[in-house]
């Protein structure tokens, strides 16, 4: 059995090693006979894609990207290297972020709770002898998450502060349940990326009325009395059409981890290490409602991350002397995340600076003729690629709204078509790149214990479940409305 999936893996990695090299030639080609077959965006953000399925460290691959972006982009490496640097600067406020939310997530960890949650959970599970009984919990579990994730953009929007608060606690009773942590990230990045597609609350209200609106006015097309929200039902329905077949299809199988490595990170193993009881429970209810009323005041997960810590420590709940120890461990908990983000950024800014995102929206259109099913794939297409590489779905409707939204009307789609057109490009893809919050997030709350690959375990599954029937709602959008 080993052999076996030793010999499909090694399988794997041939295949993607020939992708690398298919891209590499390709590029080649294009720059000594003086026809594009690749341009830069797409040539990196394949080879970053294709490295990190190999399971080369993202930041890694974003690095080795970006130089070759702005290489094949006609950058020389001095301007590469200082549009990367640019880049990176933006990406450190979140890194930031990221640290201060694993500090208080590991305070968490300590205060005791996730040894309640074992606790209730353990005896609760050893009641339970009907398989009824145990999908009833399971269910239950998914749909908590579903419904804390979805209100993390409207209701109380706070993104994604709340999966390395809420998540690693879960985790024992999802381990002893054998769930499959796939299922949990489809589930959290759908809770994510939905809600802004269609319910115009919160970040909703931002994505759909003062970016994607805005932006197709802007560039001619009047949006009086067009509800955006009704546009992009139909390619919200295809996000919910990718986490029905997540939950009752690809992931519905038990899967098994090792309940050690996470009684060891958790301390659950060791009741003395993680003593709680009335006071400690309580403490950390405030210390979590504190730290997300302060973000949602101060639009800044830094200060309540902060705040959330300084109640464990001021309290008396985490001890002074252990508070160094404590801060540290979380911040490394989560600090492969923030590099990612970092290196993101610089990424991003290298595929901006080269000019060939424009390029590669321009070089579409000239292969759309007059059919409006090939140009909708194309628009759609090329807005996943761009919300792939950049792993933001907010930045991608200004870069693409400036072409196509005068060639839609010129191909006579509806208003309400072209508001689903370049809200959906924009949306494909936010799911399913290694740079994007929606996986990354996912990523911090089920890796605690190093038993959930980014790539393979978040990216992978929600970019299969997500983007391949966003493309075809999308589409169907388009040619429907």
């Amino acid at each position: 059995m080993v052999k076996k999936e030793l010999a499909v893996e090694s399988g794997n990695k041939s295949v993607l090693a020939l992708l690398v090299i298919a891209i590499i030639y390709m590029v080649y080609e294009s720059m000594s006979t003086d026809t594009a077959i690749l341009n830069a965006v797409l040539a990196s953000i394949l080879l970053m894609l294709s490295l990190s399925l190999l399971r080369v460290n993202v930041v890694i691959s974003l690095l080795l990207s970006s130089i070759f972006a702005g290489v094949v982009g006609g950058l020389n490496i001095t301007e590469t290297i200082d549009a990367f640097n640019t880049g990176i600067g933006a990406g450190g406020r979140t890194a930031l972020s990221y640290a201060l939310l694993g500090a208080f997530a590991a305070t968490i960890s300590k205060s005791g709770l996730p040894a309640m949650f074992a606790g209730k959970i353990t005896k609760k599970l050893g009641t339970v002898t009907d398989s009824r009984q145990s999908q009833k919990i399971k269910y239950f579990v998914l749909g908590f998450l579903l419904l804390v994730a979805f209100s993390s953009q409207n209701i109380i929007p706070i993104h994604i502060a709340f999966i390395p608060i809420i998540v690693p606690p879960l985790l024992f009773m999802m381990t002893k349940m054998q769930i499959d942590r796939r299922l949990i990230a489809c589930i959290l990045t759908f809770g994510l990326v939905s809600p802004y597609m269609f319910f115009p609350v919160g970040f909703g209200a931002i994505f759909l009325n003062d970016i994607l609106l805005a932006n197709i006015e802007q560039n001619g097309m009047q949006t009086q009395g067009i509800n955006a929200a009704m546009a992009m039902l139909i390619p919200a329905a295809g996000m919910l059409v990718g986490l029905l077949i997540a939950v009752f299809f690809s992931y519905r199988h038990k899967r098994e981890y090792d309940l050690e490595k996470l009684e060891k990170v958790e301390g659950i193993e060791e009741e003395s290490d993680t003593p709680y009881c009335g006071k400690t429970v309580a403490v950390a209810v405030v210390a979590i409602v504190l730290a997300f009323s302060i973000q949602i005041a101060t639009h800044s997960m830094i200060y309540g991350g902060v705040a959330g810590f300084l109640v464990f420590l001021l309290s008396g709940t985490l001890k002074w002397q252990d508070s160094d120890d404590i801060f540290t461990q979380g911040m490394r908990m989560m600090a492969m995340i923030g590099f990612i983000m970092i290196a993101a950024g610089g990424f991003a800014e290298v595929l901006r600076t080269t000019g060939d995102i424009n390029t590669l929206v321009s070089a579409s259109v000239g292969m759309m003729g007059d059919s409006k099913l090939i140009a909708a794939i194309l628009m759609l297409s090329v807005g996943l690629f761009i919300t792939i590489g950049i792993g933001s779905s907010f930045s991608t409707i200004p870069i693409i709204a400036a072409i196509y939204v005068p060639l839609a009307l010129q191909l006579n789609f509806s208003p309400l078509a072209i508001v689903a057109l370049v809200g959906t490009a924009a949306a494909l893809g936010d799911a399913g790149s290694p740079a994007s919050d929606s996986t990354l997030g996912p990523t911090a709350g089920l890796n605690v214990d190093g038993q959930h690959n980014h790539i393979w375990d978040s990216v992978v599954p929600t970019f299969i479940h997500y983007n391949l029937p966003l493309m075809v709602f999308g589409v169907a959008a388009a040619l429907i409305l």
